[in-house]
């Protein structure tokens, strides 16, 4: 078996063996599923809140404007005047209570809502659009016009969408794509921060413990690195796919025994929400479903895995290398800049510069810059790229990829045996010339 081989199964076998890795492969999948259930009861537990509102309007213009719903009721005071409806509304089983002036198209503050605690946005919200729809109204029939014959004359456009080829799609087709490419690319910076510390942890651990000094007589410091990043990635991968498995597995039971809707926890989130519309809508469903078939499936799973892999070796080097160069965790700060910045860089360039405009200057640049490509690249890989972009964007991430190992291996080599001293740029520039 070669020294490489030898290093990754050391390394793998270290860190599936370690007690907190052994711990937070089991717990973390229950402590998030009981935070997801936990949300998700809360959220229903607030919702099922039904809201008693006391209305007093002097203008008598916006009673039909109040009407009941599940989650809110209201009780119209007007006849009983303000000061008796503020009586009222005082009891704790009222919201709070609606005024609305003689006048409100002359008034300076039309509406006023009172009440023991300040109401939602939303409610707030949904208020004014009832009685601006209301007063908008009056005055259109003021003005002599027809409201019947405004909403029969209202019209809406379906844009259709095709290419030269002659293929179609629709305007869910941005919507599927932009949510493969984010979830693929934010997943990656996770990864990579995850368990890119656990490398430079590693180093530090070794070093600190004087090991490497045995080690590194033996084994050159590219194959120590190298192998070190192979093992920890694999590792890294058996306890992602434990979290997968047992979590799935955990979220169906404990929803199952519970009762508890885990989709709630993301009601409050408007893309959750139009999620739940298309679901409930067979025609937006079926629509959804073949956008996802018109997708370049092969192209998304080879691309995920060569971006994840190469993205993650590149950014695991350079942990490797910082790792090697101070004595703890503590003084690794300093040095953590260069990593973070690129990496929220590409996730700022992919959920905004990738989703308006896929193909466009910024886009193209930053999937083909190697510290940015990797998320980026996989973000804009469902809106079809050309195959040339792919192809040097993944030759610049191999190459990078193996500088950055060597470049982080004359770090290591000197860094690795350095005890007691904080170091530098100026110290790292230094030990690249030895």
């Amino acid at each position: 078996m070669s020294i490489l081989s030898l290093i990754i199964k050391r390394e793998y076998i270290a860190r599936v063996r370690n007690k907190s890795f052994l711990i937070m492969t089991f717990l973390s999948p229950l402590i998030l599923v009981g935070m997801i259930l936990l949300i998700s009861y809360l959220t229903q537990l607030n919702s099922e809140d039904k809201r008693t509102i006391v209305v007093v309007d002097e203008s008598g213009q916006f009673e039909t404007v109040f009407f009941n719903t599940d989650k809110t009721s209201y009780v119209n005071l007007s006849d009983q005047g303000l000061d008796a409806g503020k009586e009222v509304a005082k009891d704790d089983v009222y919201y709070g209570l609606i005024h609305i002036s003689k006048n409100p198209e002359t008034a300076t503050n039309p509406v006023t809502f009172y009440g023991n605690e300040t109401p939602s946005y939303d409610f707030i919200g949904d208020i004014e659009k009832r009685i601006e729809k209301r007063i908008t109204d009056q005055n259109l029939v003021a003005q002599g016009i027809n409201l019947t014959a405004l909403e029969t004359a209202k019209s809406t456009i379906d844009i259709s969408i095709e290419n030269f080829s002659g293929e179609s799609s629709s305007k869910m087709s941005n919507w599927v794509k932009a949510g493969f490419g984010g979830a693929a690319g934010y997943l990656l910076m996770m990864f990579i921060i995850i368990y890119g510390n656990m490398v430079m942890r590693s180093v530090i651990e070794e070093k600190t413990n004087r090991i490497i000094e045995v080690i590194i007589s033996s084994v050159k410091p590219f194959q120590l690195m190298l192998g070190k990043i192979l093992g920890t990635t694999l590792a890294g991968i058996t306890q992602f796919a434990i979290w997968v498995l047992v979590g799935g597995v955990l979220l169906v039971v404990l929803t199952a025994v519970f009762g508890v809707d885990p989709s709630a926890a993301t009601s409050v989130n408007p893309a959750a929400s139009q999620a739940q519309e298309i679901a409930q809508d067979p025609n937006m469903m079926i629509e959804l479903l073949q956008e996802i078939q018109k997708l370049p499936l092969l192209q998304l799973v080879g691309g995920f895995f060569i971006y994840f892999i190469g993205g993650y070796f590149l950014y695991s080097s350079i942990y490797a290398a910082i790792g090697a160069a101070v004595d703890n965790e503590t003084d690794t700060q300093q040095f953590m800049l260069p990593i973070i910045m690129p990496l929220m860089l590409a996730i700022y360039v992919g959920f905004f510069a990738v989703i308006d405009n896929p193909h466009g200057t910024v886009a193209t640049v930053f999937s083909i810059i190697p510290l940015t490509s990797p998320i980026v690249m996989l973000m804009r890989i469902p809106f079809e790229v050309p195959l040339w972009q792919i192809i040097l964007s993944i030759t610049l991430l191999i190459a990078t990829f193996i500088f950055t190992v060597w470049f982080g291996s004359k770090i290591y080599r000197v860094g690795i045996l350095m005890y007691g001293k904080k170091p530098t740029y100026k110290d790292l520039i230094k030990w690249l010339k030895y």
